[in-house]
Protein backbone atom coordinates (compact mmCIF):
# COMPACT_ATOMS: atom_id res chain seq x y z
CA UNK A 1 0.00 0.00 0.00
CA UNK A 2 1.53 3.12 -0.94
CA UNK A 3 -0.09 6.45 0.08
CA UNK A 4 1.13 10.27 -0.88
CA UNK A 5 -0.06 13.45 0.97
CA UNK A 6 -0.64 16.64 -0.85
CA UNK A 7 -0.22 19.62 1.53
CA UNK A 8 2.47 20.03 4.73
CA UNK A 9 0.29 21.92 6.93
CA UNK A 10 -1.78 20.66 10.38
CA UNK A 11 -3.96 18.66 7.93
CA UNK A 12 -1.74 16.91 5.60
CA UNK A 13 1.72 16.31 8.12
CA UNK A 14 -0.39 14.62 10.58
CA UNK A 15 -2.46 12.46 8.35
CA UNK A 16 0.83 11.44 6.55
CA UNK A 17 2.69 10.68 10.17
CA UNK A 18 -0.02 8.72 11.16
CA UNK A 19 -0.36 6.50 8.27
CA UNK A 20 3.28 5.87 7.82
CA UNK A 21 3.32 4.37 10.90
CA UNK A 22 1.99 1.36 8.94
CA UNK A 23 2.35 1.84 5.04
CA UNK A 24 4.94 3.83 2.61
CA UNK A 25 3.90 7.81 3.10
CA UNK A 26 4.99 10.26 0.32
CA UNK A 27 4.75 14.04 1.33
CA UNK A 28 4.67 16.61 -1.14
CA UNK A 29 4.32 20.53 -0.72
CA UNK A 30 5.74 23.63 -2.60
CA UNK A 31 7.33 24.85 0.13
CA UNK A 32 10.62 23.26 -0.02
CA UNK A 33 11.74 23.71 3.60
CA UNK A 34 8.82 21.86 5.22
CA UNK A 35 9.98 19.32 3.21
CA UNK A 36 13.92 19.44 3.92
CA UNK A 37 12.22 19.49 7.95
CA UNK A 38 10.44 16.39 7.37
CA UNK A 39 13.20 14.91 6.03
CA UNK A 40 15.38 15.79 8.77
CA UNK A 41 12.98 14.45 10.97
CA UNK A 42 11.76 17.98 12.48
CA UNK A 43 8.40 19.15 12.62
CA UNK A 44 7.71 22.15 10.43
CA UNK A 45 4.47 22.44 13.27
CA UNK A 46 4.02 23.13 16.59
CA UNK A 47 2.85 19.87 17.59
CA UNK A 48 4.26 18.10 21.26
CA UNK A 49 3.16 14.89 19.45
CA UNK A 50 4.56 15.43 15.70
CA UNK A 51 8.10 15.77 17.31
CA UNK A 52 7.80 13.16 20.03
CA UNK A 53 6.82 10.56 16.90
CA UNK A 54 9.42 11.90 14.52
CA UNK A 55 11.93 11.32 17.40
CA UNK A 56 10.83 8.05 18.55
CA UNK A 57 9.11 6.16 15.88
CA UNK A 58 10.06 4.41 12.52
CA UNK A 59 8.49 6.21 10.25
CA UNK A 60 7.83 4.92 6.35
CA UNK A 61 7.53 8.29 5.06
CA UNK A 62 9.77 10.23 2.39
CA UNK A 63 8.90 13.54 0.81
CA UNK A 64 9.03 15.14 -3.30
CA UNK A 65 8.66 18.88 -4.10
CA UNK A 66 6.95 17.34 -7.38
CA UNK A 67 4.04 15.60 -8.33
CA UNK A 68 5.90 12.67 -9.61
CA UNK A 69 5.43 9.22 -11.37
CA UNK A 70 5.93 7.26 -7.92
CA UNK A 71 2.91 9.90 -6.12
CA UNK A 72 1.00 8.89 -9.25
CA UNK A 73 1.12 5.30 -8.71
CA UNK A 74 -0.13 5.69 -5.31
CA UNK A 75 -2.97 3.46 -3.96
CA UNK A 76 -4.48 6.70 -2.52
CA UNK A 77 -3.65 10.72 -2.84
CA UNK A 78 -4.52 12.84 0.05
CA UNK A 79 -5.15 16.37 -0.59
CA UNK A 80 -4.94 18.73 2.03
CA UNK A 81 -3.74 22.14 0.64
CA UNK A 82 -5.40 25.63 1.94
CA UNK A 83 -8.47 27.02 0.74
CA UNK A 84 -8.52 30.42 2.05
CA UNK A 85 -11.87 32.48 1.98
CA UNK A 86 -12.30 35.17 -0.75
CA UNK A 87 -14.02 38.50 0.22
CA UNK A 88 -14.58 39.05 -3.59
CA UNK A 89 -16.25 35.74 -5.10
CA UNK A 90 -17.72 35.35 -1.55
CA UNK A 91 -16.38 31.41 -2.11
CA UNK A 92 -12.91 29.47 -1.13
CA UNK A 93 -10.71 29.44 -3.50
CA UNK A 94 -9.93 25.81 -4.34
CA UNK A 95 -7.54 26.75 -7.53
CA UNK A 96 -4.42 24.94 -5.64
CA UNK A 97 -6.98 22.12 -5.43
CA UNK A 98 -7.88 22.41 -9.24
CA UNK A 99 -4.65 22.61 -10.44
CA UNK A 100 -3.48 19.20 -8.74
CA UNK A 101 -6.59 17.40 -10.30
CA UNK A 102 -5.78 18.77 -13.47
CA UNK A 103 -2.42 17.75 -13.25
CA UNK A 104 -3.64 14.10 -11.68
CA UNK A 105 -6.23 13.65 -14.63
CA UNK A 106 -3.84 14.58 -17.75
CA UNK A 107 -1.07 12.01 -16.12
CA UNK A 108 -3.74 9.91 -15.93
CA UNK A 109 -3.78 8.33 -12.36
CA UNK A 110 -5.50 5.89 -11.07
CA UNK A 111 -5.25 6.58 -7.45
CA UNK A 112 -8.43 7.21 -5.12
CA UNK A 113 -8.31 11.06 -4.62
CA UNK A 114 -8.99 11.72 -0.83
CA UNK A 115 -9.50 15.26 -0.27
CA UNK A 116 -9.35 17.00 3.37
CA UNK A 117 -9.31 20.87 2.66
CA UNK A 118 -12.59 22.54 3.56
CA UNK A 119 -14.63 22.79 0.62
CA UNK A 120 -17.56 25.33 -0.77
CA UNK A 121 -20.71 22.83 -0.73
CA UNK A 122 -21.19 20.71 -4.06
CA UNK A 123 -17.45 20.88 -4.73
CA UNK A 124 -16.74 17.10 -5.30
CA UNK A 125 -19.34 16.63 -7.27
CA UNK A 126 -18.81 19.17 -9.86
CA UNK A 127 -14.64 17.77 -9.96
CA UNK A 128 -15.81 14.29 -10.31
CA UNK A 129 -18.32 15.73 -13.26
CA UNK A 130 -15.46 17.48 -14.96
CA UNK A 131 -12.57 15.04 -14.38
CA UNK A 132 -14.86 11.97 -15.03
CA UNK A 133 -11.22 9.72 -15.57
CA UNK A 134 -10.45 10.04 -11.70
CA UNK A 135 -12.29 9.27 -8.63
CA UNK A 136 -12.82 11.94 -6.00
CA UNK A 137 -13.85 11.70 -2.86
CA UNK A 138 -14.30 14.20 0.49
CA UNK A 139 -13.23 13.21 4.20
CA UNK A 140 -13.41 16.38 6.54
CA UNK A 141 -10.72 16.66 9.42
CA UNK A 142 -11.99 18.24 12.93
CA UNK A 143 -8.50 18.48 14.22
CA UNK A 144 -7.24 21.33 16.64
CA UNK A 145 -4.33 22.88 15.81
CA UNK A 146 -1.06 21.82 18.06
CA UNK A 147 -3.08 18.84 19.11
CA UNK A 148 -3.35 17.49 14.96
CA UNK A 149 -1.46 14.48 15.51
CA UNK A 150 -3.46 13.40 18.71
CA UNK A 151 -7.07 14.24 17.06
CA UNK A 152 -6.30 12.24 14.18
CA UNK A 153 -5.34 8.84 16.22
CA UNK A 154 -8.09 9.59 19.00
CA UNK A 155 -11.21 10.81 15.77
CA UNK A 156 -14.27 11.97 17.06
CA UNK A 157 -15.46 10.59 14.05
CA UNK A 158 -15.03 9.47 10.72
CA UNK A 159 -16.90 10.86 7.73
CA UNK A 160 -17.05 10.26 4.16
CA UNK A 161 -18.59 11.28 1.37
CA UNK A 162 -19.78 7.98 -0.10
CA UNK A 163 -19.98 4.78 0.51
CA UNK A 164 -18.61 2.40 -2.45
CA UNK A 165 -15.81 -0.12 -1.75
CA UNK A 166 -12.75 2.56 -2.43
CA UNK A 167 -14.17 4.69 0.43
CA UNK A 168 -14.55 1.79 2.79
CA UNK A 169 -11.33 0.91 1.66
CA UNK A 170 -9.94 3.78 2.51
CA UNK A 171 -11.90 3.85 6.02
CA UNK A 172 -10.49 0.87 6.51
CA UNK A 173 -6.78 1.54 6.11
CA UNK A 174 -7.37 4.68 9.10
CA UNK A 175 -9.02 2.53 11.72
CA UNK A 176 -5.51 0.02 10.89
CA UNK A 177 -3.45 3.12 12.31
CA UNK A 178 -5.78 5.16 14.49
CA UNK A 179 -5.15 4.12 18.59
CA UNK A 180 -9.42 4.78 18.75
CA UNK A 181 -11.54 1.57 19.11
CA UNK A 182 -15.60 2.10 18.62
CA UNK A 183 -14.86 5.33 16.26
CA UNK A 184 -18.35 6.85 15.23
CA UNK A 185 -18.24 6.68 11.19
CA UNK A 186 -20.52 8.13 9.05
CA UNK A 187 -21.11 7.64 5.25
CA UNK A 188 -22.83 10.06 3.70
CA UNK A 189 -23.04 12.18 -0.37
CA UNK A 190 -20.31 14.59 -0.34
CA UNK A 191 -22.66 17.30 -0.42
CA UNK A 192 -23.23 16.32 3.03
CA UNK A 193 -19.99 15.51 3.70
CA UNK A 194 -19.34 19.03 2.99
CA UNK A 195 -22.13 20.66 4.40
CA UNK A 196 -21.00 18.75 7.81
CA UNK A 197 -18.00 20.59 7.99
CA UNK A 198 -19.63 23.71 7.53
CA UNK A 199 -22.26 23.60 10.17
CA UNK A 200 -19.74 21.69 12.54
CA UNK A 201 -17.37 24.94 12.27
CA UNK A 202 -20.08 27.66 12.09
CA UNK A 203 -21.44 25.99 15.67
CA UNK A 204 -18.41 26.34 17.55
CA UNK A 205 -18.23 30.03 16.31
CA UNK A 206 -21.77 30.54 17.75
CA UNK A 207 -21.16 28.92 21.19
CA UNK A 208 -17.34 30.95 21.34
CA UNK A 209 -19.40 33.99 20.06
CA UNK A 210 -22.56 33.38 22.77
CA UNK A 211 -19.79 33.45 25.57
CA UNK A 212 -17.89 36.18 24.50
CA UNK A 213 -21.33 38.06 24.09
CA UNK A 214 -22.22 36.52 27.82
CA UNK A 215 -18.79 37.99 29.15
CA UNK A 216 -19.62 41.28 27.35
CA UNK A 217 -23.07 41.52 29.53
CA UNK A 218 -20.91 40.65 32.95
CA UNK A 219 -18.35 43.53 32.00
CA UNK A 220 -20.92 46.38 31.18
CA UNK A 221 -23.18 44.95 34.31
CA UNK A 222 -20.47 44.56 36.86
CA UNK A 223 -21.08 41.02 37.40
CA UNK A 224 -18.84 37.71 37.73
CA UNK A 225 -18.68 35.97 33.93
CA UNK A 226 -16.85 33.17 36.04
CA UNK A 227 -20.07 31.88 38.11
CA UNK A 228 -22.56 32.46 35.58
CA UNK A 229 -21.03 30.26 32.65
CA UNK A 230 -20.42 27.76 35.49
CA UNK A 231 -23.96 28.12 36.35
CA UNK A 232 -24.75 27.21 32.52
CA UNK A 233 -21.79 24.67 31.81
CA UNK A 234 -23.50 22.72 34.88
CA UNK A 235 -26.43 22.00 32.27
CA UNK A 236 -25.12 18.61 30.96
CA UNK A 237 -27.01 19.60 27.82
CA UNK A 238 -24.75 22.54 27.22
CA UNK A 239 -21.50 21.31 29.12
CA UNK A 240 -17.98 22.68 29.81
CA UNK A 241 -16.55 22.46 26.83
CA UNK A 242 -15.47 26.01 24.53
CA UNK A 243 -16.90 27.95 27.11
CA UNK A 244 -13.91 29.81 28.01
CA UNK A 245 -13.98 34.02 26.97
CA UNK A 246 -12.01 35.21 25.01
CA UNK A 247 -10.86 38.34 22.20
CA UNK A 248 -13.02 36.73 19.60
CA UNK A 249 -12.96 33.59 17.36
CA UNK A 250 -10.17 33.27 15.15
CA UNK A 251 -7.61 30.96 13.29
CA UNK A 252 -7.38 29.77 9.75
CA UNK A 253 -10.98 27.78 10.18
CA UNK A 254 -13.59 29.49 11.82
CA UNK A 255 -13.52 32.73 10.19
CA UNK A 256 -13.74 31.43 7.15
CA UNK A 257 -15.83 28.81 7.17
CA UNK A 258 -18.54 30.82 8.91
CA UNK A 259 -18.64 33.10 5.92
CA UNK A 260 -18.71 30.12 3.45
CA UNK A 261 -21.38 28.92 5.01
CA UNK A 262 -23.35 31.84 5.05
CA UNK A 263 -23.02 32.89 1.52
CA UNK A 264 -23.75 28.92 1.16
CA UNK A 265 -27.24 30.26 1.95
CA UNK A 266 -27.81 32.18 -0.63
CA UNK A 267 -31.26 33.73 -0.54
CA UNK A 268 -32.27 30.89 2.40
CA UNK A 269 -33.11 32.92 5.66
CA UNK A 270 -30.14 32.61 7.95
CA UNK A 271 -29.93 35.11 10.69
CA UNK A 272 -27.93 33.20 13.52
CA UNK A 273 -25.40 32.39 10.78
CA UNK A 274 -25.16 35.65 9.57
CA UNK A 275 -24.91 37.16 12.59
CA UNK A 276 -21.65 35.48 13.91
CA UNK A 277 -19.37 37.62 11.72
CA UNK A 278 -20.97 40.75 12.97
CA UNK A 279 -20.88 39.31 16.85
CA UNK A 280 -16.93 38.81 16.14
CA UNK A 281 -16.06 41.82 15.02
CA UNK A 282 -18.51 43.88 18.14
CA UNK A 283 -16.60 41.98 20.37
CA UNK A 284 -13.53 42.89 19.51
CA UNK A 285 -14.18 46.39 19.23
CA UNK A 286 -15.53 46.18 22.88
CA UNK A 287 -12.65 44.84 24.65
CA UNK A 288 -10.46 47.59 22.83
CA UNK A 289 -13.23 49.52 24.54
CA UNK A 290 -12.65 47.97 27.23
CA UNK A 291 -8.65 47.85 27.18
CA UNK A 292 -8.61 51.84 26.67
CA UNK A 293 -10.19 52.91 29.71
CA UNK A 294 -6.84 52.02 31.01
CA UNK A 295 -5.82 55.33 29.68
CA UNK A 296 -1.83 53.60 29.14
CA UNK A 297 -0.28 54.87 26.22
CA UNK A 298 2.23 51.81 26.02
CA UNK A 299 0.62 48.92 25.42
CA UNK A 300 2.18 44.99 24.65
CA UNK A 301 0.47 42.23 22.92
CA UNK A 302 1.65 38.67 24.93
CA UNK A 303 2.01 36.33 22.06
CA UNK A 304 0.03 36.31 18.90
CA UNK A 305 -1.39 32.48 18.36
CA UNK A 306 -4.78 32.00 19.37
CA UNK A 307 -4.27 29.19 21.43
CA UNK A 308 -1.59 27.51 23.62
CA UNK A 309 0.39 25.60 22.06
CA UNK A 310 0.00 26.75 18.79
CA UNK A 311 2.40 28.25 16.26
CA UNK A 312 -0.27 29.95 14.14
CA UNK A 313 -1.80 33.09 13.73
CA UNK A 314 -3.49 33.34 11.03
CA UNK A 315 -6.39 35.56 11.53
CA UNK A 316 -6.00 35.57 15.09
CA UNK A 317 -8.77 38.06 17.04
CA UNK A 318 -5.23 39.90 18.60
CA UNK A 319 -4.32 41.17 14.69
CA UNK A 320 -7.59 43.12 14.99
CA UNK A 321 -7.39 44.36 18.69
CA UNK A 322 -3.94 45.59 17.48
CA UNK A 323 -5.05 47.46 14.35
CA UNK A 324 -7.69 49.33 16.57
CA UNK A 325 -5.77 50.28 19.33
CA UNK A 326 -3.05 51.65 17.01
CA UNK A 327 -6.32 53.76 15.58
CA UNK A 328 -6.56 55.03 18.84
CA UNK A 329 -3.14 56.16 19.17
CA UNK A 330 -2.15 53.46 21.59
CA UNK A 331 1.81 52.53 20.74
CA UNK A 332 1.87 48.52 20.72
CA UNK A 333 4.75 46.53 21.58
CA UNK A 334 4.83 42.55 20.38
CA UNK A 335 6.31 40.01 22.62
CA UNK A 336 6.54 36.83 19.90
CA UNK A 337 8.92 34.26 20.57
CA UNK A 338 7.81 32.63 17.08
CA UNK A 339 9.03 35.64 15.40
CA UNK A 340 12.65 36.20 15.65
CA UNK A 341 13.97 37.20 11.97
CA UNK A 342 11.96 40.50 11.85
CA UNK A 343 12.22 43.44 13.93
CA UNK A 344 8.31 44.61 13.69
CA UNK A 345 5.26 43.15 12.42
CA UNK A 346 1.79 44.81 11.90
CA UNK A 347 3.69 48.20 11.79
CA UNK A 348 4.76 47.20 15.90
CA UNK A 349 8.24 46.78 17.41
CA UNK A 350 9.01 43.36 18.55
CA UNK A 351 10.59 42.95 21.48
CA UNK A 352 11.48 39.02 22.37
CA UNK A 353 13.18 39.75 25.46
CA UNK A 354 10.74 39.31 28.11
CA UNK A 355 12.29 41.50 30.93
CA UNK A 356 12.68 44.48 28.36
CA UNK A 357 9.06 44.04 27.27
CA UNK A 358 7.53 44.02 30.27
CA UNK A 359 9.74 47.20 31.27
CA UNK A 360 8.55 49.00 28.02
CA UNK A 361 4.55 48.38 28.80
CA UNK A 362 2.55 49.50 31.26
CA UNK A 363 -0.55 47.25 29.92
CA UNK A 364 0.28 43.86 28.53
CA UNK A 365 -2.70 42.32 26.80
CA UNK A 366 -3.38 38.51 26.08
CA UNK A 367 -6.01 36.54 24.36
CA UNK A 368 -4.73 33.47 26.93
CA UNK A 369 -2.96 33.78 30.30
CA UNK A 370 0.37 32.04 30.93
CA UNK A 371 2.27 31.60 34.12
CA UNK A 372 5.10 33.80 32.68
CA UNK A 373 3.14 36.78 33.36
CA UNK A 374 2.13 35.55 36.96
CA UNK A 375 4.84 38.30 38.28
CA UNK A 376 3.37 41.14 36.14
CA UNK A 377 -0.18 40.12 36.62
CA UNK A 378 -1.09 43.56 38.17
CA UNK A 379 -0.59 44.70 34.76
CA UNK A 380 -2.10 42.33 32.45
CA UNK A 381 -5.33 42.53 30.60
CA UNK A 382 -7.37 39.44 29.38
CA UNK A 383 -10.35 37.76 28.95
CA UNK A 384 -9.28 34.66 29.85
CA UNK A 385 -11.40 33.08 33.11
CA UNK A 386 -10.46 29.48 33.10
CA UNK A 387 -7.14 29.09 31.82
CA UNK A 388 -7.79 26.93 29.17
CA UNK A 389 -8.18 26.93 25.31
Amino acid sequence: MKISVLGMGYVGLSNAIMLSTKYDVICHDIDESKLESIEKRQSPIKDKLVSEFFKNKKLKLKTSIKINSEILESDFIIISTPTNFQTSTKMFDTSSIDIILRKLSKMKSTAIIIIKSTLPVGYTAQVNDRFKNLKIYFSPEFLREGRALYDNLFPSRIIIGNKDKYSLKFVTIIKSVVRKRNIKIVYMPSTEAESVKLFSNSYLAARVAFFNELDSYCLGNYLDPKSIIMGLSSDPRIGEGYNNPSFGFGGYCLPKDTKQLHSSFGQIPNALVKSLTLSNLQRKQFIVNDILKNKEKNIGIYMLAMKKDSDNFRESSIIDIIRLLKKNGRNVFIHEPLINNKKSIFGCPIINNFDLFIKKTKLIVTNRASKKLNKVSNKVYTRDIFGEN
